[in-house]
């Protein structure tokens, strides 16, 4: 069975994985987001996407190895995680009540013959508009702090997102519909690697 492997320490994107059937080693790829810059948040969730696969599938003889990136697209700006809950706090008061664009970078790359292929998902998200006392609460948990963006869908932020257009998957950090086209683009069936058991 091909063996899959996670680019990224995301909890979410793991859990989405598994209940899709797979069953990814999990390696993180220790590039330095904020070293990387790009004309573009499609260009740059690409290019972190990018990096983080090639870095981790140096470590592989075979298998296939998916990186992603996700940013906020706000008035053509790209947000990732807010460094500190001042900067959470207004990213959220300037989010309420308008609408983004949740972008993820995905590559994935076939450790053993080097071939990779990339594409960006990309989600509409309408956010609600919470009150000063709601956002105060919601980045009192430290939830903004850790995800692209400053919100989850899955989380405590799915309270403030009125909703999505697009593959929720997506703003949870991977899009499965994408990953499967990008597997068939290496030759390689999803249902093939499917792992026994994962219907319950």
């Amino acid at each position: 069975m091909t063996e899959i492997v996670l680019a990224s320490s995301s909890t979410a994107r793991l859990a989405l994985l598994r209940s899709a059937g797979l069953d990814p080693k999990v390696f993180v790829s220790g590039v330095d987001e904020e070293a990387v810059t790009a004309e573009s948040p499609a260009e740059l969730c690409l290019v972190l996407a990018r990096a983080k696969a090639a870095v981790v599938a140096k470590g592989f003889a075979e298998g296939l190895v998916i990186g992603c990136d996700s940013v906020l697209e706000l008035d053509g700006q790209a947000y990732g995680k807010p460094r500190t809950p001042e900067e959470a706090l207004a990213r959220w008061r300037s989010m309420r009540g308008r609408t983004g664009r949740l972008l993820t970078g995905h590559c994935v790359i076939d450790a053993a013959t080097g071939a990779e292929v990339a594409e960006v998902g990309s989600t509409v998200v309408h956010f609600g508009t919470p009150s000063d006392e709601e956002i105060m609460a919601y980045v009192g948990t430290g939830e903004p702090l850790h995800v692209a963006g400053a919100f989850t869908l899955d989380g405590l932020g799915g309270w403030f997102i009125d909703g999505i257009e697009g593959d929720h998957g997506n703003v949870l950090g991977i899009s499965l519909p994408l990953v499967r086209r990008l597997f068939a683009d290496l030759g390689v069936s999803v249902t093939s690697i499917w792992k026994q058991g994962s219907f319950r």
